[in-house]
This record gives structure tokens, sequence and C-alpha cells, in this order.
């Protein structure tokens, strides 16, 4: 069963607060990621670390693009999705929103964001909070998205069981046993 419709096409722009909004992120942000995210390193790792391991505090600009890279491929495969928060003039990403299948039993998406340290507490984190649950509940065709580090702690959601693999399929009549 595939995650999302075949004939589903993922929002390229989403306005979220005046000069602010959110787009699909690409390898060539990684001048404006790799700032925001190392920048934020100790708050994200204590969010995402036991989850993702991640940011390492190791990581370089390079496995930062590679990363990205590979964020602009699942995208375009419909996999997952990852949305750089930008201002107007996309000079500064100042935050992330995560939309991927879900890992974990009980939902059907699994979303989560971030802003970076300065903006913590703004009225920019204050309308992102809105703008996402809204955003998923009219654009997407999610029927239990989980909004995680929202609808429940980080811990609560590695507690959760994984998802079970799909059963392999029977080898073919005649073929390897």
């Amino acid at each position: 069963m595939a995650w999302l419709p075949d004939d589903f096409a993922h929002p390229t722009t989403i306005p979220v607060l005046d000069g602010f909004h959110l787009r699909p992120i690409r390898a060539s942000d990684v001048e404006i990621d790799y700032p925001a995210v190392m920048g934020s390193r100790e708050r994200l790792w204590s969010i995402y670390g036991e989850a993702w391991g991640w940011p390492r505090e190791t990581m370089t600009v390079e496995a930062d693009r590679d990363d990205l890279a590979r964020h602009e491929r699942e995208i375009e495969a419909h996999e997952s999705f990852n949305y750089a928060l930008l201002d107007l003039h996309e000079t500064e990403l100042l935050g992330c929103v995560y939309l991927d299948p879900p890992q974990k039993t009980g939902a059907d998406a699994e979303i989560s964001w971030w802003v970076v340290d300065a903006r913590v507490g703004t009225n920019l984190e204050a309308a992102l909070d809105l703008q996402v649950p809204r955003w998923i509940a009219k654009v997407w065709p999610f029927e239990q998205p989980r909004l995680v580090g929202r609808d429940l702690t980080w811990q609560e959601w590695i507690a959760l069981p994984d998802v079970s693999p799909a059963p392999a399929a029977p080898p073919p009549p005649g073929g390897p046993a």
C-alpha cells in the first residue's frame, strides 16, 4: 500500500506569517541550513538525538549537503518531506517541518517541526505551531497524523511498537526455497 495517493501533488510554498514561508528543502540550501542546525544543535539534539541520532556534534557541511540531497530525492519520490522555514528572500533558514511515513504503530504519518534557538518563543514559532496542524488537516491525505513532540513526547513515541514490515512474498514456484 502506498503512503500517498499516486495523484497527490505536494505543496511547494506554504505561507506561515508575513515574510515567512515553508518550501521543500534542497541540497542547495546547505549554506543557510548548516548554520541554522549547528547554531541550535544542543536543543535539536535534546529533541531528535535519541530518536534520530541527529544532529551529530561532528556534522560537517558536506555531511549536511548529503543529508539535504537525500531529503530532496525523498521529496521527489514522495517517500518523505522536509520543508524549510524561510524568510521572504530565502536568505535565512529558521526551522524545518518533517512529514514522514509512520515508523511506529497507530498513525499514518509522523510530523514534527522546530525553529532555530533565536525564534523559540516568538510570534514566528507560535504561527508555525498553529499553521502546521491546520495545513496537515487541510492539504494532506492523512487520516491519523501523529504530531510527534506535540501529541506525545519523543520518549512516548520511542516506546511505541514499531510498524511491522510487510511480509515477504513467498518465493515463486520452482524458485529458491
